[in-house]
């Protein structure tokens, strides 16, 4: 399966407007009432994705002084293919001057045998806002999980932000101290445009301010709920 869903915000009239809204199965959107200027979309996989296989693809596009709010209503659960075939997936995100966004999918739980690509390219302006968060969750209860690779690419103006990928699925790597330490949820979250946090560490979680501008939480836990705490903006 192939399919294309494209969002689009504009800032009219004293606030944000949805100027396109163009779901495809599996990737709906389906928009909700607003709050204080800021539009409010939910995504929802309105069919068993990604499978090996699937090609997904969703385009984000924030102009200038807009504000949206797109967030996940339900895990996403990476299956393997009936033939082994892999599956990918690219969010591209643009946000202009002024403009706001917050891309919060829910979890990415990747099964055995699955085959998933996953990466998440973003150009923002030097005075745009970013909130987004990636958790995945590595098997079922009691399985091993498929491989992964997940890839995050963010400009600022022109400079570089963030690039880094991710590869998950190697039994050896995955337990070493260096990778994953056997947990089986790692969370990471970057907030561009947002107020200075200073570095902080805990255990199994740090928060790293970037060169050209915000801070990356990266957090590992046995569980979702653990792994997300440290996430939270204070």
């Amino acid at each position: 399966m192939k399919a294309h869903a494209r969002l689009t915000a504009c800032f009219e009239g004293g606030r944000t407007v949805l100027r396109e809204l163009r779901s495809m199965a599996p990737l709906t959107l389906l928009p909700k009432r607003g709050t204080r200027g800021t539009a409010i979309v939910h995504l929802v996989n309105s069919a068993t994705s990604p499978l090996g296989g699937d090609e997904l693809k969703l385009t984000i596009r924030v102009g200038p002084g807009a504000s949206l709010r797109l967030s996940g209503v339900a895990a996403t659960i990476a299956l393997p293919g009936p033939h082994g075939e892999g599956s990918s997936s690219l969010v591209d995100v643009l946000v202009e001057s002024g403009g706001s966004l917050e891309y919060l999918p829910e979890p990415t739980v990747v099964t055995a045998r699955a085959r998933h690509s996953a990466v998440l390219r973003a150009a923002l302006a030097p005075d745009a806002y970013l909130h987004t968060r990636e958790v995945l969750v590595l098997g079922r209860a009691g399985e091993r999980p498929g491989s992964l690779v997940t890839t995050q690419h963010v400009t600022r103006g022109e400079v570089p932000l963030l690039r880094q990928t991710l590869e998950i699925g190697d039994s050896t790597l995955d337990s070493s101290l260096a990778h994953l330490a056997g947990r089986r949820v790692l969370a990471t979250d970057l907030v561009v445009g947002g107020p200075s946090l200073p570095e902080a560490s805990g255990e199994w979680w740090s928060r790293t301010p970037l060169a050209a501008g915000g801070t990356l939480t990266t957090s590992l836990a046995a569980d979702a709920v653990t792994a997300l705490k440290p996430l939270e903006i204070p």
